[in-house]
């Protein structure tokens, strides 16, 4: 594999639009939820999650990434992932599947299944205009409904991204199959204000 960005992509006022804080917010939820002793994230990114998540609760956290630049705890491939099995009690890949071909998707996530103790936490892009609806009641609950439009648009190489979900030959029920080989899905959502960013997570 070869590095796609160079440091500079996550530079704050490129990388850090409010989308992605939100995205944020939820990858540091599921986390947490899972209170590991340890976590690895595949894909350094900007450390943004990894701060939080270290001075929440001191977790042994580590990253690992193929760029030196961004200066990864391990540097490695998802699809070679150097450590030992049941390495970690969680393992993330937030936004880094869609990096390398859907044909190697299978052998990445049977990595991650590998190195990860109990839980994997997942998210990729979901392309496709959303249906958004919300109801507030005095009292009561918000009411929130999200559903994405079917949209068969053909993927094109962009440099960095080989495939998205909701796109022609990558659907939904496609990547879940690829994902029950491995894991049961916990849970999946697709976040109110990030409609791009579909989650996945996953017990072994």
């Amino acid at each position: 594999m070869n590095k796609q960005v160079s440091m500079e992509h996550y530079d704050f006022k490129k990388y850090c639009y409010p989308d992605r804080w939100n995205s944020y917010y939820y990858q540091i939820q599921e986390i947490l939820h899972t209170n590991p002793e340890s976590v690895l994230e595949v894909g350094a990114g900007d450390e943004t999650v990894k701060n939080y998540v270290v001075r929440a609760i001191g977790s042994d956290y580590k990253t690992l990434d193929i760029a030196d630049d961004l200066k990864p705890d391990i540097k490695g491939s998802i699809l070679a992932i150097p450590l030992d099995d049941k390495s970690f009690d969680t393992a993330c890949a937030f936004e880094v599947l869609e990096h390398i071909p859907w044909d190697d998707v299978p052998k990445a996530l049977s990595e991650l299944a590998r190195i990860a103790k109990g839980r994997v936490l997942i998210s990729v892009p979901h392309f496709g205009p959303p249906i958004r609806f919300s109801l507030k009641l005095p009292f009561l609950p918000d009411i929130f409904f999200l559903w994405k439009i079917p949209f068969p648009k053909k993927h094109v190489w962009n440099s960095q991204h080989y495939w998205e979900l909701g796109k022609r030959n990558y659907r939904v029920e496609a990547f879940r199959r690829l994902l029950r080989v491995h894991f049961k899905i916990d849970k999946e959502f697709i976040p109110w204000n990030n409609t791009y960013h579909h989650f996945f997570v996953l017990s072994k």
